[in-house]
């Protein structure tokens, strides 16, 4: 399993002035980098801390879920793909649980490649596309906004719980 420290990444802001489609998956793709940067630097032991007693919330618990989301959203319920539930039998809906001998750098490997599977779910999608996924009815502008609001809501929770482990502040 990989360990050490995770590295920041680039985050490019989308253009002012771009297409809707552009707008939504730039914004997107913005968060998600923000994801990579408010857990880079952080140890194990800090990741897998939770802060904010009484709650049990992790910034490793953020990015699993995170992870999860993506494929819910985007590989299975968007594109109708045949890829392996995100959660287990015991957190059906997505909770925030971590396994034993997980590791930040490992979370967030799976976080990055979670995501790249979603842009490859989407790439040739229209945003009035319909979800193919069973029972499924919503377009892929939906899910994109879904998703920008689900991401940035807990990238908030990381600055929060990153200010308390070590005082790191940012954007």
């Amino acid at each position: 399993m990989e360990s050490g420290p995770v590295s920041p990444v680039e985050r490019v802001r989308p253009a002012e002035d771009g297409s809707e489609h552009d707008t939504l998956t730039g914004l997107l793709d913005f968060l998600r980098a923000t994801v990579v940067n408010k857990v880079a630097g952080l140890s194990d032991e800090q990741a897998f801390s939770a802060p904010v007693p009484p709650s049990t919330l992790t910034p490793a618990g953020l990015v699993k879920h995170l992870t999860g989301v993506e494929r819910f959203w985007f590989s299975i319920d968007f594109a109708g793909m045949d890829v392996p539930w995100p959660w287990s039998e015991s957190d059906p809906h997505g909770g925030f649980p971590l396994a034993d001998g997980e590791t930040m750098a490992v979370l967030v490997g799976a976080y990055l490649d979670e995501c790249q599977r979603s842009r490859s779910a989407i790439a040739a999608a229209d945003l009035e596309d319909r979800a193919q996924g069973p029972d499924m009815s919503f377009t892929l502008r939906y899910a994109l906004v879904h998703m920008i609001e689900e991401t940035a809501r807990h990238c908030g929770h990381l600055d929060l719980l990153r200010e308390r482990i070590d005082g790191h502040t940012g954007e």
